[in-house]
């Protein structure tokens, strides 16, 4: 498959998919909220950097892209075809770091949860569990 863009084109499109205020993240968030959860976001001070964090209760919540991370036996997380010398390490190194995370997050105290870009699209499964982790 060849790539209708330029390289420089297709990095400055790359370099704009932003990190935080994702559409599965705004999911997650309105969901907690209407579930009468209160959270911070993105806080810096905890290992990770945590996209939800429920200081009362001690959870934080990752929010992942299952492409952009590697979502095992999901159909959004298949690997790209092309530049797979660029993509396969790059995924790979995401895992790493996401595990790093959460191992850190949890030997600081904390309890840990990813919810998944799919899980998202999936409004009742993934309220029920969110509120098995909360309730735990």
């Amino acid at each position: 498959m060849v790539d209708r863009l330029t390289p420089e084109a297709r990095s400055r499109l790359m370099a704009a998919v932003g990190g935080k205020d994702t559409a599965p993240e705004l999911v997650v968030r309105r969901m907690l909220h209407a579930m009468g959860y209160r959270f911070r976001l993105h806080r810096r001070d905890l290992p990770g950097t945590p996209d939800i964090v429920l200081p009362r209760h001690g959870k934080a919540i990752f929010v992942h892209g299952c492409f952009w991370h590697g979502h095992e036996g999901c159909r959004l997380g298949r690997p790209s075809k092309s530049r797979i010398e660029y993509w396969g390490p790059k995924i790979a190194a995401n895992r790493a770091r996401d595990a790093r995370k959460a191992a850190a997050l949890r030997r600081a105290g904390w309890s840990v949860a990813t919810v998944w870009e799919c899980e998202t699209r999936q409004m009742n499964k993934l309220a029920a569990r969110l509120r098995r982790f909360l309730a735990a």
